[in-house]
């Protein structure tokens, strides 16, 4: 099995897999009202200028994170 990583880690156009996500409950629950749910994948597509946030796809639909929620985001690549 493959060691999780933090999403901020995964490469642009590197496609990974949820496998959890752990931070404060009322980020957790927005994260996964926007599709974060473990067995999702998900690809980070853009990153803005100044390295924060990243764009990341994710069931359909483009989804911006700030670094310090991503890093929050744990995932294995695919």
């Amino acid at each position: 099995m493959e060691k999780s990583i933090n999403l901020d880690e995964v490469k642009l156009n590197e496609t990974a897999i949820i496998e959890s996500v752990k931070c404060k409950e009322n980020v957790k629950r927005r994260l996964l009202d926007l599709g974060f749910i473990k067995g999702t994948a998900i690809t980070p597509i853009l990153i803005s200028p100044s390295k924060d946030p990243k764009a990341f796809w994710v069931r359909g639909v483009t989804i911006a994170l700030r670094k310090e929620d991503a890093r929050q985001v744990f995932v294995r690549l695919k």
